[in-house]
């Protein structure tokens, strides 16, 4: 079935040429230009997914959140401006999936828009019916990640990812002590040929671990190898 895309920015040519790339991936779309009318939309009639800007007239984006998960956990991806962490730190707390920092790749944002639908619906598959398309979790340590349900625990505490981080973190956990250099984690965290630098990488890094210290303030389990890369280790 085809899945609906709520798409939601004052930027009429974003939406349009955003809305186009996504029609021509097979989405059904539904376009918005300001945060109130869009709410009610998403309340009334729910898409199967929303990717929303942040800074919008008569209702911002994480206002908007903040409302619609008082009554629905629909998936949205937030674009933000470049660098602007206090965003991207407001949205994940109100709930948000994921961000995407503006200016962006329309492919990325696709494989993102489709990594969460997957997820989503590997969520509602019963775990006591055998699956081959449901990946195991992995456990390392006190590390408990569940890929299929996107779910991350440090010592039975949540820890809340977006999928950019999720991806990383899985990379590294998957195999342990082994040094993943930042050339391998952009293959992971983006792949198609979106240029991205070293920087971005090492800003996901410092976000994962800021997130784990923010349950486990003796958290070193992400090791940096300078010069080489980054790697976890639990023992």
């Amino acid at each position: 079935m085809t899945a609906t895309i709520a798409l939601i920015d004052d930027d009429r040519n974003i939406l349009t040429s955003v809305g186009i790339a996504l029609q021509a991936e097979g989405f059904t779309t539904r376009l918005y230009t300001d945060g109130e009318s869009a709410l009610k939309a998403l309340i009334d009639n729910p898409p199967d997914l929303a990717v929303s800007d942040i800074k919008m007239p008569r209702l911002d984006g994480l206002e908007m959140l903040r409302r619609l998960r008082e009554k629905s956990s629909l998936p949205v991806i937030f674009l933000t401006s470049k660098d602007d962490e206090l965003d991207e730190a407001l949205g994940l707390a109100l709930g948000a999936d994921d961000y995407i920092a503006k200016p962006f790749s329309q492919r990325l944002l696709i494989a993102r828009i489709r990594a969460i639908l997957r997820r989503v619906e590997l969520s509602k598959v019963d775990p006591g019916e055998p699956s081959g398309e449901v990946p195991d979790p992995v456990v390392r340590g006190r590390l408990e990640l569940d890929p299929a349900r996107h779910r991350v625990h440090w010592a039975g505490s949540s820890v809340t990812l977006t999928v950019t981080e999720f991806m990383i973190l899985e990379a590294l956990a998957q195999r342990p002590d082994v040094v993943k250099s930042r050339s391998q984690l952009m293959d992971v965290a983006y792949q198609d040929d979106t240029y991205v630098d070293d920087r971005t990488i090492d800003s996901h890094i410092k976000r994962l671990r800021r997130k784990f210290r923010a349950v486990d303030p003796q958290f070193d389990a992400i090791e940096t190898l300078y010069g080489a890369g980054y790697r976890f280790s639990d023992g």
